[in-house]
């Protein structure tokens, strides 16, 4: 850990471990909007592979074309010689484990177990002196820090990650399903018992949840899983001062906005649209924690109760009213705070039961691949919930956000941007000013309203997602250089138009 101070010294960053939070990473300096705090490659990590993401990807780049499976393991997957060279190292132990287990057993094999599966690889080859490491030279994180990677990390895992402080408040349930991961992950290692321990592995997949990050690409879809052990000294805000984004395997923590000497620094862990008590509740189910950021303290005073009612609440029974409503004392139904309209409990009951049963059915034909069908029910879904929920509704937008997806699918392009622009007004009620959701938001407006031929507009809307944007993504990645080109040809599309009319 002294290794680790002074490389973060040289990067005006330090770590000071406070009694409510632990260790923190503080800054040593001010930072500015848009400047990279800190950048890491990861540990270890692993493409994603589920319901949501089906598709096979990269080993290495996350890449989804040009795939050839591995040979011999016939699990992993690489888009060229280059990248499979570059994780050959660790895979060339994986592969020959991964060979011997039977297909039946393979079907079980998550990117959770094969993320820890490569940890205890890399921690093997890491005690016996490797040369694992000399592979990284070019990273970007091996270019700062790599004293540190090739002296410490081994003795900086050992205690951080596989001791897990959070068991006691695992359920039952879960520890279970802990125990069954660890015997797979034992069952494909086939270690002697003085280099591998089950209860070991099952505490490693508590801390697990809690450490591991999800690699999203420059629109923050999800690609991977990583551990990034500084960057995962973070804390968590709802009210962050810094972004976590990816170039790539590579995290890169920006602030968002200006950060002053000797202050920490804040990343956030979940969703922080939505109410506290939603917030709390994700944070400690997932991370075991109560938040006291700025904005969890206000909990139960009338901000709060203002706010959580009008993201998650229902609409004043007055169309024309935009009051939030609150249970009334009697608790017969709830009462607009502007107007004093009572809406009656059983009328919403019957209302939010009809939400449901659409719901599930506009779900299901959208999963099985009828879009069209699913456009029409979720259509119902949105009218119900503009009569049933607040304007700002987190659950009315989440709709809108799932219509918006439908349609782009679809192609139909102006069903897509009537979405996209009414998305925008909540997003920018519960992002931050920065925040990278609401920037990628403006970017899909803008892209759709210049395929519309809606050309000034689409420059107002894609110069607001470049300001937010260069700060979260920064300047150099060909997403922002896609971006900015994108910019000066509508710019440049909006001026012939604009010296065409006053010509005529």
């Amino acid at each position: 850990m002294d290794e680790l101070q002074k490389a973060l010294n040289d990067k005006s960053l330090t770590i000071s471990t406070l009694p409510e939070k632990g260790r923190c990473l503080f800054t040593t300096r001010d930072f500015f909007p848009g400047e990279v705090i800190i950048s890491e490659n990861p540990y270890v990590c692993v493409p994603n592979k589920n319901k949501e993401s089906p598709q096979s990807k990269c080993e290495w780049c996350f890449s989804s074309s040009n795939l050839k499976k591995c040979s011999a393991c016939h699990v992993v997957w690489y888009c060229s010689s280059k990248c499979q060279k570059s994780d050959w190292k660790l895979h060339s132990v994986e592969c020959r484990a991964l060979s011997k287990i039977d297909k039946d057993r393979l079907k079980s094999l998550t990117p959770s177990i094969r993320l820890m599966v490569r940890l205890y690889i890399r921690r093997k080859l890491e005690n016996e002196k490797s040369s694992y490491n000399q592979r990284i030279d070019n990273d970007v994180f091996a270019a700062r820090f790599s004293p540190l990677l090739s002296r410490t990390t081994t003795s900086m895992w050992k205690p951080w990650f596989l001791v897990s402080k959070y068991m006691s408040e695992v359920d039952e349930k879960q520890l279970v399903l802990y125990a069954q991961m660890a015997n797979l992950v034992n069952l494909i290692l086939q270690w002697p018992d003085s280099e591998v321990n089950i209860k070991e592995i099952a505490e490693s997949f508590s801390k697990l949840a809690c450490n591991a990050h999800t690699i999203c690409d420059s629109e923050l879809r999800p690609l991977g899983t990583g551990l990034y052990p500084v960057i995962s000294i973070i804390n968590h805000s709802c009210l962050p001062n810094s972004v976590l984004v990816f170039e790539g395997r590579l995290a890169v923590v920006r602030a968002m906005q200006h950060i002053p000497k000797g202050t920490e620094v804040l990343i956030s862990y979940v969703e922080i649209a939505g109410s506290t008590i939603t917030r709390q509740k994700a944070l400690k189910e997932q991370y075991f924690f109560t938040c006291t950021c700025p904005r969890c303290i206000k909990l139960g005073q009338s901000d709060d109760i203002q706010e959580s009612a009008t993201l998650e609440g229902y609409r004043c029974k007055d169309s024309k009213c935009n009051g939030f409503l609150l249970r009334d004392s009697d608790n017969k139904g709830f009462i607009c705070q502007w107007c004093g309209l009572l809406r009656d409990k059983e009328e919403i009951k019957n209302n939010t039961n009809e939400v449901k049963l659409i719901s599930e059915k506009a779900s299901t034909s959208f999963s099985s691949g009828h879009k069209a069908e699913a456009s029409v029910a979720y259509k119902m879904v949105e009218e119900l919930q503009m009569k049933l929920y607040h304007p700002f509704s987190i659950n009315l937008m989440r709709t809108r956000e799932t219509l918006l997806k439908i349609f782009m699918e679809l192609q139909e392009w102006k069903e897509a941007l009537s979405y996209c622009q009414l998305t925008i007004p909540v997003y920018e009620r519960v992002y931050p000013r920065c925040h990278p959701l609401l920037g990628l938001q403006y970017y899909m407006c803008g892209k759709l309203e210049w395929l519309l031929g809606q050309t000034q507009t689409a420059v107002r809307s894609l110069t607001k997602a470049l300001d937010i944007l260069r700060i979260t993504h920064g300047t150099t990645t060909p997403f922002m250089m896609e971006l900015q080109s994108k910019l000066e040809e509508a710019r440049a599309e909006a001026s012939y138009m604009l010296h065409s009319q006053e010509e005529d």
